[in-house]
């Protein structure tokens, strides 16, 4: 009882801060020199777009304020007065109709149920005054350095800090003192290669004083081989990864060569301009390989069905359509998906701009139906990979058995496949033919310099003059370290989507990246290094009151782990991990039946059989994941089902997820394994039960924390004594062998209180 009122009070805790951290709004910001990206847009956004913005259909009276032409011009019913007057606001009929005290004559109208507050009326008065000049979108503009703010000279350690301290001393925010040994190094471990340190590298770095402690640890996580599992896991839900083809019949495929590449990837620090270039044009470049030719499995992770009575085009073009979605959005982190059946609604990206881009992703031999379940675990194009193979250029596949083992790829066509506007984007309804193109509000995509293929795409990609590619990924890249993006919204840079916390930071990081050759370690290393991040994590009131959402960086944010991580910080505590890369994905414990009930009966997915010994204790990354019915451990914590692309997961705080670490046989057995390691140890209980925080929560606990604990021990210790055979049927969980007939009541004592400890909020919490 006392562990299960533990247990609901740390989650009670946590979901009234998480509650709390919402309730005020960020502070208003005024600049003396006015931005139409940052200080006027959002107001027409959000006021006047709806009735004056780029939907012809719902634009009235003809007036149009999103472009400048629409702007400066001429009232239709009045020549001799214009909607904005440059310099003049007395002049301008916005201005004069914002301030307007006449409801006859206000805007907007009373009716709309839209207002300017009276800053917000200021603001456009002061920008008319200084010349209403429009910009085009923020994210369109080609990025530039600017000059470095000043900041404590005593605070900063590299650039980063810089733009962080000056907008922190904005609203007189003052960051927090540096985090504790203990938690830096956790955080950085979990960052790097989402497993905790061990007590070796705690007892390492708490007794390294020197001026490198900090960046050594950093360079050692960096080099290892577990940092390009940490970096793939994002990556694969943007890729939408999964271990079967979706659908109602979901047949297996083998895309698990194609995940293996990734982590190399990383783990070999290719840039990002190679990482991306060989996954969507690998088969295209001059000196192509098997290697390269792998990695373009990127575009053949999508749904494929396997069904009958389906009608071949329709499916053939959903593909396209998915493929092209996803570069949009995990590339460019636009929503194209908007542009599918008419122009979009907000952003610049007309329906013909659409499906210029999806002629690049049009060109392949494909069928919207091929085999049956299990007759095609890679549909065509695809490539063999021999043994040979393994051997030598795909030396990181781990290639289990000698069996033929086939992956999907990218190809073209011999003659290009011509492409058409889909009217409201279907299938059967072709409009004008189109070629090959991109949104030239983004840039041009001029046909003189790229090539009309997914080759010229990457050149277009990585042109020096497009706004865009190094900045979503810098921005992805910033999320995965300090929990929230500079762009909040990391899978749209449009204009529905948030606007950039620190612009000038963001522009700065993305030449800087661009110009150091893309380097990700770089960049990682870059980011982990900053006094931001290094702060403690300590909440004080000033932040609650100014910026509760932690926006302006003031402390470190506490974020909980990945729902893979939670697994792999469970076994890796225990002693249980096995730290393979790679290979086929694994089955580890299920709760009986969920595959029955939701399968159509026919092929190898039908029935789940889990795997047994070794297998069951990989990293949550290996999990196999079907996509009708994927991990339920994993969904809890919010995991993708991968049906689609997907940048940004949700963070639910949910009583399932407190039941599950309770319930868990994977946290059961973690805990179980662990007792028994340690009541082998000729120590005493208390010094035993310090171990097993410190290897869980990566501190030492404080005596309040190990009294709470000791009682603990002994109370169920005075039961199991009572109830020993109902220790020994808990010693049984799990399958690894044990031996519950020795030390009984100590192994079942501390089972209980090193799950005690699993349950911990700050077990699964990045501090």
């Amino acid at each position: 009882m006392k562990l299960k009122l533990l247990i609901l009070a740390s989650a009670l805790l946590s979901t009234l801060a998480a509650l709390n951290s919402c309730n005020s709004d960020q502070a208003e910001e005024v600049s003396d020199k006015l931005d139409y990206n940052f200080h006027i847009r959002p107001i027409l956004s959000d006021r006047c777009f709806k009735c004056h913005g780029p939907d012809a259909k719902k634009r009235e009276s003809g007036l149009r304020l999103d472009t400048p032409e629409g702007a400066y011009a001429a009232l239709k019913d009045n020549p001799k007065s214009h909607v904005i007057v440059p310099g003049k606001p007395e002049m301008s009929e916005v201005y004069l109709r914002i301030s307007s005290k006449d409801t006859s004559e206000i805007m907007p109208p009373p009716n709309s149920n839209l207002a300017l507050t009276e800053n917000e009326i200021e603001l456009i008065k002061k920008w008319i005054d200084q010349g209403a000049e429009y910009k085009p979108h923020w994210a369109f503009i080609i990025p530039e350095k600017a000059k470095l703010p000043k900041a404590d000279k005593d605070w900063v350690r590299n650039e980063i800090d810089y733009f962080v301290f000056s907008k922190m001393k904005q609203i007189n925010l003052e960051p927090n003192d540096e985090a504790s040994k203990e938690n830096l190094l956790k955080r950085v471990h979990l960052d790097l290669t989402g497993l905790p340190p061990t007590l070796k590298q705690q007892e390492d770095f708490l007794s390294d004083n020197s001026e490198k402690a900090y960046e050594k640890v950093v360079d050692q996580l960096l080099a290892n081989k577990h940092f390009g599992e940490k970096m793939a896991l994002p990556w694969l839900d943007l890729a939408r990864y999964a271990d079967s083809h979706g659908y109602q019949d979901d047949g297996l495929r083998t895309m698990w060569p194609w995940r293996d590449w990734v982590i190399h990837a990383f783990n070999s620090n290719y840039s990002y301009k190679k990482f991306v270039s060989w996954q969507l044009a690998g088969d295209l470049i001059p000196d192509k390989n098997k290697e390269s030719m792998l990695a373009t499995g990127f575009n053949r992770n999508h749904k494929i069905t396997q069904e009958g009575g389906v009608i071949d085009e329709e499916y053939r073009i959903e593909y396209v359509t998915d493929r092209t979605n996803t570069f949009g959005k995990g590339i460019l982190a636009l929503t194209f998906e908007c542009a599918h059946c008419h122009d979009h609604k907000y952003d610049p990206i007309s329906q013909k701009d659409y499906y210029r881009t999806f002629a690049f992703f049009n060109q392949v031999p494909e069928k919207g139906i091929f085999g049956t379940i299990d007759a095609s675990f890679a549909d065509p194009p695809n490539m063999a990979i021999s043994n040979d193979d393994v051997k030598s250029i795909l030396n990181f596949v781990n290639k289990k058995d000698t069996g033929r083992l086939d992956v999907m790829i990218m190809q073209d066509s011999l003659n290009i496949r011509p492409t058409y506007l889909l009217e409201r984007g279907n299938y059967d309804a072709h409009g004008a033919q189109v070629t090959f193109g991109l949104p030239p509000d983004i840039m041009k995509f001029d046909t003189t310099k790229f090539q009309k293929n997914r080759l010229g795409l990457t050149q277009w990609l990585f042109d020096d003059k497009n706004p865009i590619t190094s900045r979503v990924f810098v921005n992805r890249i910033w999320e995965q370290i300090f929990g929230r993006g500079i762009v909040k919204t990391t899978g749209d840079f449009g204009m529905q989507g948030e606007l950039p916390s620190h612009p000038e930071l963001l522009d700065w990081l993305a030449v800087d990246f661009r110009g150091n050759g893309w380097d990700i370690k770089r960049l990682v290393k870059q980011m982990v290094m900053s006094a931001t991040y290094r702060q403690s994590s300590e909440i004080r009131k000033e932040h609650l009151n100014k910026d509760p959402e932690n926006i302006l960086l003031a402390r470190s944010s506490r974020t909980r782990l990945a729902a893979e991580l939670v697994k792999d910080l469970t076994l890796y505590s225990s002693g249980l991990l096995n730290e393979e890369i790679g290979g086929p994905s694994i089955k580890p414990y299920q709760p009986d039946g969920l595959w029955e009930v939701a399968t159509s009966g026919r092929g190898t997915l039908a029935k789940y059989v889990q795997d047994h010994g070794s297998d069951l204790y990989r990293r949550g990354m290996y999990v196999f994941i079907k996509r009708t019915v994927p991990p339920p451990s994993m969904l809890i914590f919010d995991a993708s089902n991968r049906d689609q692309c997907e940048v940004q997961r949700l963070r639910t705080n949910t009583p399932l997820q407190a039941l599950a670490m309770m319930n868990d046989p994977t946290v059961r057995e973690a805990s179980r394994v662990m007792a028994s390691t340690l009541a082998d140890q000729k120590n005493s209980s208390q010094e035993k039960l310090e171990m097993a925080f410190r290897k869980i929560v990566c501190r030492k606990p404080t005596d309040q924390e190990l009294k709470v604990l000791q009682e603990y021990y002994e109370e169920e210790t005075t039961y199991f004594n009572i109830n020993k055979n109902k220790a020994i049927e808990l010693l049984k969980v799990g399958e690894t062998k044990g031996k519950p007939e020795v030390k009984t009541i100590e192994k079942a004592s501390l089972m209980h209180c090193i799950q005690l400890i699993y349950n911990m909020e700050e077990t699964i919490v990045k501090v």
